[in-house]
């Protein structure tokens, strides 16, 4: 995985009992935090992302029901869940896998391993 630096990331050692949820990803532990996803490397912060692949397609499943939200509720910046990066987009974390506003309704791009 590339190193991209998270700028301005001030002082917080994210580690087990951070208070940030975790994420196993790319063999790694990676922590949510403020919409990214935050990778301690040496001394700095790195920003990773769930890539687009067969485990997280960013594909539609409009018949997609999973049953964590009722269908009025809408994906975005103040719904309530964390926004995680996913490909060239953000999802949105709901009990393990990852949702993608779709027009008028919820697609499912996959799960992911919280740590």
């Amino acid at each position: 995985m590339d190193c991209a630096q998270h700028q301005n990331h001030e002082g917080h050692q994210h580690g087990p009992g951070c208070g940030h949820t975790a994420i196993q990803h790319a063999g790694h532990t990676d922590y949510l935090h403020g919409g990214h996803l935050h990778h301690m490397h040496a001394n700095h912060v790195d920003d990773h992302r769930v890539p687009v692949n067969s485990a997280n397609p960013d594909s539609c499943s409009q018949a997609h029901q999973c049953g964590a939200h009722d269908g009025g509720h809408r994906h975005g910046p103040s719904c309530g869940h964390e926004p995680i990066p996913h490909g060239d987009h953000t999802d949105y974390l709901i009990s393990g896998h990852l949702h993608h506003q779709h027009g008028d309704h919820c697609d499912n791009h996959g799960g992911v391993v919280l740590a």
